[in-house]
């Protein structure tokens, strides 16, 4: 399963939805990462094929989504993206945690493992 592009409408029905909620409430049924990204970014474009591959070997179990941070921007305000990548992982019961950065499959795997699934 691909990674999904992530408006904000869609964010608002599918992840939260931040104009009628200040509490967090995710909205998804199973997990989630996004990934914040800018095409002309040379670290995410390193952390891209990485998600791809989690995104079919956690198919069902976890979302990722794609935000290009050029486009979206009331997104990329809403959670004060400073630098990119910047990956969220949202838990199904749990706060959302941000980590700046590329990081490498092996740290996802297990964010995904430990904090996700």
């Amino acid at each position: 399963m691909p990674t999904i592009q992530l408006t904000a409408s869609k964010f608002k029905t599918d992840i939260f939805n931040y104009e009628a909620s200040q509490e967090w409430n995710y909205q998804g049924d199973v997990p989630a990462i996004i990934d914040f990204y800018a095409d002309w970014c040379g670290p995410c474009k390193m952390v891209a094929p990485i998600l791809e591959e989690l995104s079919d070997e956690y198919a069902g179990k976890i979302n990722i989504y794609k935000v290009d941070t050029e486009v979206e921007q009331e997104l990329s305000a809403m959670f004060n993206i400073r630098s990119i990548p910047s990956i969220l992982f949202i838990p199904k019961e749990k706060q959302p945690m941000m980590q700046a950065g590329a990081l490498p499959k092996n740290v996802l795997k297990e964010v995904i493992e430990k904090e996700l699934l």
